[in-house]
């Protein structure tokens, strides 16, 4: 007997009865986003793999460890599985130039992929809401983002976020930081792992960001990029931290926040909780005003995020937070031959009217139908019997309250179903 053939570990099937909080997650993100003028792109999930190299940067542990990457049977082309949004998007806004006629708000979800080791809320296949505004320079656009998705917090139910913000500075202001970082390094070399020193020439910055314990208090005292920013770095970061000020937005200046990605300047940012463990930013993001220049683009500001959909409904299951899933409205029980030839028309008619219909299929008894009913979840059961159809009327049984069985025309039922 043939083995049967699994899901690839780390890359998990979404099942019906799962789906629903992803939908109900899904439509709230949508409707707030719009609600801030953004509106949908939609990309491929396979790219060139330079896109990334290029975008990401090519020492970085994206690029050098998790990136799904293959060779083009047709022509030999590298191709990549995307690992992050940002990069796809840019892409398509300068492929099919969506700036000329001015600034764009733009949002995208779906999957990524990076090939890492699986874990609860770190998945290979894992989903993420995007957004990006594209051509607009000024700290308002940052904080807009950022009282933007306060107000999603707050409309899914999550409490206990916190925001922490940095300011990267420009490329002169992160240069400067840069020299400083290596010659810092370099006086305690004998402190550094290996992944410190492959990168203490290539990428110092993401040394900060090192989990080992043995070089924290050396890393502890390094150099702060806040010291080398320049005034117009500072004036930005000011100006945004007033105007979260001014949106009751509370935040914390974290100095050693730099994010995993190599394009980002000026701002970054992250939401985390201490809820789920290792796993505690839920959403990061910032300003990455030269990455479109550097993908080959005419230079243009820009400033985004993304958000990990299964890290917030791990969220959204440990705060016992319940999501507004849609119910079935009427499963619809019919036995003999006239009741179901009218039982057609009861489910059209319905419908019509904006109502959910599950119509029984196949032949069984009232108690078996019932009993489908109550499992279906849904919050009425419409029953037909010969007798009923005779008279062009059905039975109306409420499923989730107590209360009697009414005996009802088609026009009756669909107002008696509130």
């Amino acid at each position: 007997m043939a083995k049967n053939i699994q899901a690839i570990k780390g890359m998990n099937d979404i099942l019906p009865g799962e789906s629903g909080r992803w939908e109900a997650f899904e439509n709230t993100v949508r409707d707030v986003l719009f609600s801030y003028g953004y509106r949908n792109i939609r990309m491929p999930i396979v790219e060139q793999t330079d896109l990334f190299v290029r975008s990401i940067g090519e020492v970085t542990d994206i690029v050098e460890k998790e990136m799904y990457t293959f060779t083009d049977r047709l022509n030999g082309d590298s191709l990549t599985l995307r690992p992050e949004g940002t990069a796809s998007c840019l892409r398509a806004v300068m492929e099919h130039n969506l700036l000329y006629d001015g600034p764009q708000k733009v949002w995208y979800s779906g999957p990524m992929f990076r090939h890492e080791r699986p874990q609860k809320g770190r998945y290979r296949q894992f989903h993420q809401f995007g957004a990006e505004a594209l051509g607009l320079a000024g700290p308002d656009v940052d904080a807009e983002q950022l009282v933007m998705l306060s107000e999603l917090w707050r409309k899914l139910g999550l409490t206990g976020l916190s925001l922490e913000i940095n300011t990267l500075g420009d490329v002169d202001s992160r240069a400067a930081h840069r020299n400083s970082l290596i010659a810092y390094f370099e006086k305690h070399s004998e402190l550094l792992d290996d992944d410190a020193k492959r990168r203490l020439h290539t990428n110092p910055l993401r040394i900060l960001d090192t989990k080992n314990p043995a070089m924290q208090e050396m890393v502890n005292a390094a150099p702060q990029l806040i010291d080398y920013i320049n005034e117009a770095g500072l004036k930005h970061f000011e100006r945004l931290q007033s105007l979260l000020a001014a949106s009751d937005i509370s935040y914390n200046i974290n100095p050693r926040l730099v994010r995993g990605l190599d394009y980002y300047n000026l701002t970054v940012f992250e939401w985390v909780t201490n809820e789920l463990g290792s796993q505690g930013t839920v959403c990061g993001g910032g300003r990455y005003d030269g990455l479109i220049a550097q993908l080959g683009g005419k230079p243009a500001p820009a400033c985004g995020f993304g958000m990990g959909v299964e890290r917030l409904l791990l969220l959204l299951e440990a705060q016992s937070v319940q999501m507004p899933i849609r119910k079935l409205d009427v499963y619809l029980v019919h036995q003999g031959e006239q009741a179901s030839s009218f039982a057609w028309n009861v489910s059209a008619a319905l419908r019509a009217k904006g109502f959910s219909v599950q119509q029984h299929m196949g032949e069984s008894s009232f108690k078996s139908q019932m009993k489908k009913a109550d499992q279906s979840g849904a919050r009425f059961a419409v029953i037909i019997g010969d007798n009923e159809a005779a008279e062009s009327k059905v039975a109306l049984k409420a499923l989730r309250e107590e209360s009697t069985q009414q005996l009802l025309t088609i026009e009756e039922l669909t107002k008696a179903i509130v």
